[in-house]
């Protein structure tokens, strides 16, 4: 397949998914069962199955094996995502039935961003080998800065950006169903559309973090976009199907940390001796299933 019809007809797929998703499967307002949510997450997960399969035999299985990684990665990091989410959604006390209409422009806005940060990161990799050293060090700081802070109980009304809307924007008080502006006399914007600055605002900073994590795996532009895009499509499903058992993951966020500062590492490593992409796999795989595991026995033993 030639790169540039695959860069033409994922991204129209992509378009045409979140679009459906917007227009015609989710018309009108309403909240997200579990089951739906759970039925997507299906969806998504069969999808980058099958991609994973035309990957094998458009490039191989060395490809695969880096998309796998890359897609493990990034969707591990994007749970932590979730944590701050929900912690928006509960600072802005959002209705549960706008919360879906908000996470689909917010991932729609979350695609373009990814685009540039990735283009750039491969860019300056491989015009300045030096970068990865800075690009390991930005992993393992923000690792560490994981460990000792929990950013999901970051407050959203420090946020910069945030606070310059509500500046620039005459803002009405109350929702307007699921509108982002309102016409008053004048334009106005809604509490709604304060949501989604901080939505997108969050995406930026955990990009920072997740994009030079894939590119410790590859460079391969398809595969560090392809891992990243399946992962954040999924984010909204995986939303709804764990909103209600997030709280629970309390040791998750030191998995994160150590994934991090593992890929980090690896990252730092990598002119002096190269851990094989299953390994890497393998490690991240371990940390995330005994971080998830000690979160959900901490209940358990508190019960006791």
């Amino acid at each position: 397949m030639n790169e540039l019809l695959f860069w033409i007809f994922f991204n129209l797929f992509v378009l045409l998914v979140l679009l459906l998703d917007l227009g015609v499967f989710r018309r009108g307002s309403r909240k997200i069962t579990l089951r739906g949510a759970l039925t997507w997450s299906a969806v998504w997960i069969s999808l980058t199955a099958g991609f994973a399969v035309l990957l094998y035999f458009w490039h191989g299985p060395k490809s695969v094996l880096e998309f796998a990684t890359g897609y493990v990665i990034e969707t591990s990091l994007s749970v932590d995502n979730l944590f701050v989410f929900l912690l928006i959604f509960r600072y802005f006390r959002v209705p549960a039935a706008h919360q879906h209409k908000v996470l689909i422009w917010g991932i729609l806005g979350a695609v373009i961003m990814r685009v540039l940060f990735i283009l750039a990161g491969v860019r300056l990799l491989e015009k300045f080998e030096w970068v990865i050293y800075v690009f390991g060090a930005l992993l393992i700081y923000s690792g560490i800065r994981l460990f000792i802070h929990d950013e999901s109980k970051t407050d959203p009304g420090k946020n910069p950006l945030l606070r310059l809307a509500r500046k620039l924007l005459p803002v009405i008080d109350d929702y307007e169903g699921d509108k982002f502006f309102v016409r008053r006399g004048r334009l106005f914007a809604t509490p709604l559309l304060l949501v989604l600055v901080a939505i997108e605002t969050t995406d930026v900073l955990f990009a920072t973090d997740s994009i030079p994590a894939v590119l410790a795996v590859t460079r391969d532009v398809i595969v560090v976009y392809a891992a990243n895009i399946f992962a954040i499509l999924g984010l909204r499903s995986m939303y709804f199907a764990l909103a209600g058992m997030l709280e629970r993951f309390a040791y998750l966020h030191y998995g994160l940390s150590a994934i991090l500062i593992f890929v980090g590492g690896k990252m730092l490593a990598s002119h002096y001796f190269e851990i094989p992409t299953f390994l890497a796999l393998g490690g991240v795989a371990i940390i995330l299933v005994v971080s998830v595991l000690a979160s959900l026995m901490r209940p358990q033993k508190q019960a006791l």
